[in-house]
């Protein structure tokens, strides 16, 4: 599969050839902005505070221009609406709303309870439908026609009668599909079986709204990779944060919890895993911080999976040495092969590189260490981890597709070594973009000294 062209991010492209927008349109659902009582005062983007943006200056970093960012996106994804030849999109997933038209409402909560969504046709106004009381929240954005209260019909809201409150909410949608020019075809992200039930019964052909989100999020543009900057940039802060913390006797919450303060302080919003390991806790990886108290001595491993200011992830891995004694011989080996294999692996990435390629090239571990490789080479990475992804060669026959590398796009390059039975493990990982000519890694935070050969 051959990555999409980048648009334009000034502007969204002109409606698609073939795509009608109904006369009445504006009629029916209204122009402008919704205000919902909220004052100019009491409106701001969700992000960092006048104190953030002067450290991200001290680092000669410049805020994304939102307006530019979000028209971007919204290009993005009608471009592959109309690859599919989908009237619209309807989207459960608030990563995907985020995206689609910046609209935040407690994300964390609103991802395991479908009480909110957002109608994206190909060409015409997008409706919110958000969450009980909460109209005033999209004020400002000016991508937003519409706000109209959700039907939440999952099973929290609908009890038993949760198919008579999803043939409503079907209802609904359909009535903007026809008001829209009439094609049936609509990608869906996310519903339940009884939402897909009562829109195939009223004749719409559902698809996959996750591919055309995946597929529209994973070539960022200038003003993208702007807020992705400076999300690494309140990360990497955070982190040295937690560092100059990390002393024998703290325990790995404890620890964490300076990450996640760091991040929250600079306009960051949530951090999706609690991957922090001490000691012999670091083998195998994937285990979760605790109260255990890190000692004189030990590796300490961490993943951020950080989500930052303007809802972009920073996702960095280091392995540090806690106190002042000498790194024994083991862990300096542990984080040596590490190191190669993801200063190899980062040297493969360029423009027109297949994934597969990239699986074929990567750099092979010692065998001491393939029984606890970590589940990907590398990851695509945007407002999450996302798609693609490269596979290790001993995963390849499970590899069941390909894509070619093109310029906007951002992966992480990952490496866990540890042997199985081990006492410890090392956990690297760096973000890189794609570049016209080669890559460049957007990363900086220093490794450990203490154990860098």
């Amino acid at each position: 599969m051959t990555m999409p062209a980048t648009p334009a991010a000034a502007a969204p492209p002109p409606s698609p050839a073939g795509a009608q927008t109904p006369p009445s349109w504006r009629r029916k659902i209204g122009a402008g902005p919704p205000r919902g009582g909220v004052t100019a005062g009491q409106f701001v983007d969700i992000g960092p505070d006048a104190k953030t943006a002067a450290e991200w200056a001290l680092r000669g970093l410049t805020p994304p221009d939102l307006a530019a960012l979000r028209a971007y996106r919204l290009a993005r994804v009608r471009e592959q609406l109309a690859a599919r030849d989908c009237g619209a999109i309807l989207l459960c997933d608030p990563l995907n709303i985020r995206y689609a038209c910046d609209a935040s409402n407690m994300q964390v909560w609103c991802a395991h309870n479908a009480v909110r969504y957002l109608f994206l046709p190909l060409d015409g106004p997008l409706v919110l439908f958000e969450f009980h009381s909460s109209r005033h929240l999209a004020a400002g954005l000016d991508l937003i026609a519409e706000v109209r209260p959700a039907i939440s019909w999952n099973y929290m809201h609908g009890g038993e009668a949760l198919a008579t409150k999803a043939r409503r909410w079907a209802a609904e949608i359909v009535d903007l599909m026809v008001a829209h020019g009439g094609n049936r075809r609509l990608a869906v992200d996310r519903v339940n079986p009884e939402g897909a039930a009562a829109l195939g019964e009223l004749g719409l052909s559902l698809h996959n709204g996750e591919a055309v989100m995946e597929l529209a999020r994973v070539v960022k543009g200038a003003p993208e990779i702007a807020a992705m900057r400076c999300a690494l940039a309140a990360c990497e802060a955070a982190m040295a944060e937690m560092q100059a913390a990390l002393a024998p006797g703290v325990s790995e919450i404890e620890l964490w919890s300076h990450l996640h303060a760091g991040n929250i302080k600079r306009g960051g919003e949530w951090i999706e895993t609690r991957l922090l390991t001490s000691g012999a806790r670091t083998n195998p990886w994937l285990q979760e911080c605790g109260s255990r108290q890190i000692q004189a001595g030990d590796l300490v491993a961490f993943d951020t999976d950080l989500i930052g200011p303007y809802g972009y992830c920073a996702d960095i891995s280091r392995t540090w040495l806690c106190g002042d004694r000498p790194a024994s011989g083991t862990q300096r080996d542990l984080f040596a092969v590490a190191r190669q294999h993801i200063d190899e692996n980062r040297a493969l990435l360029k423009p027109g590189v297949h994934l597969r390629e990239l699986t074929e090239k990567s750099d092979r571990l010692p065998e001491a260490y393939r029984a606890y490789r970590y589940l990907v080479v590398m990851h695509g990475v945007r407002l999450c981890d996302e798609y693609p992804i490269v596979v290790y060669p001993e995963d390849a026959e499970h590899a069941v597709y390909d894509a070619v590398l093109a310029p906007g796009m951002v992966l992480c390059v990952e490496a866990y070594v540890g042997a199985e039975g081990g006492g410890e493990g090392v956990k690297l990982e760096e973000q890189v973009l794609i570049t016209d000519t080669g890559s460049e890694t957007l990363s900086h935070y220093p490794f450990d000294p203490a154990l860098d050969r």
